[in-house]
């Protein structure tokens, strides 16, 4: 998977959207497959148009680390579940509940260019994952 300092040094270097949203899809073809029996109610992420799944493990550390995996039904959602895991995954608890996703969001051009419901959903993700490390940070406590 790509880094989010990969991903970002690659949208400065596409002038305008459809490019952009090309490249958004071509991140959600390289997200790795989720299994199949993770693709349940138990972690389906409420509040997406699209369905999206999001699962995650703690490495039980101090503080504990996470990584996440993801899929979505719908291409370009599929991209933003990737993005949202560069951002997101491998990193710390507290790192996980500090990092601003609004401002990497608004400075990628997502912001302006995704339709209200797929903010949405993009919101409710990033909701998931905060909530998944504030349960881990609690856990680890």
């Amino acid at each position: 998977m790509r880094t989010i300092e990969d991903i970002q040094s690659d949208f400065e270097l596409l002038d305008d959207w459809e490019d952009r949203y090309r490249y958004v899809i071509e991140l959600g073809r390289e997200l790795p497959p989720l299994a199949p029996e993770d693709m349940n109610e138990a972690t389906k992420v409420p509040g997406c148009v699209s369905q999206v799944w999001l699962t995650s493990a703690s490495d039980g550390a101090s503080p504990p680390h996470l990584t996440f995996a993801g899929a979505s039904d719908a291409h370009i959602v599929r991209g933003l579940v990737a993005i949202a895991l560069a951002l997101y995954s491998g990193r710390s608890a507290p790192e996980i509940l500090s990092t601003d996703a609004e401002t990497l969001f608004t400075s990628l051009g997502l912001k302006e260019h995704l339709t209200p419901q797929r903010s949405n959903g993009l919101r409710s993700m990033v909701a998931r994952i905060q909530r998944d490390a504030k349960l881990a940070l609690d856990a680890a406590a």
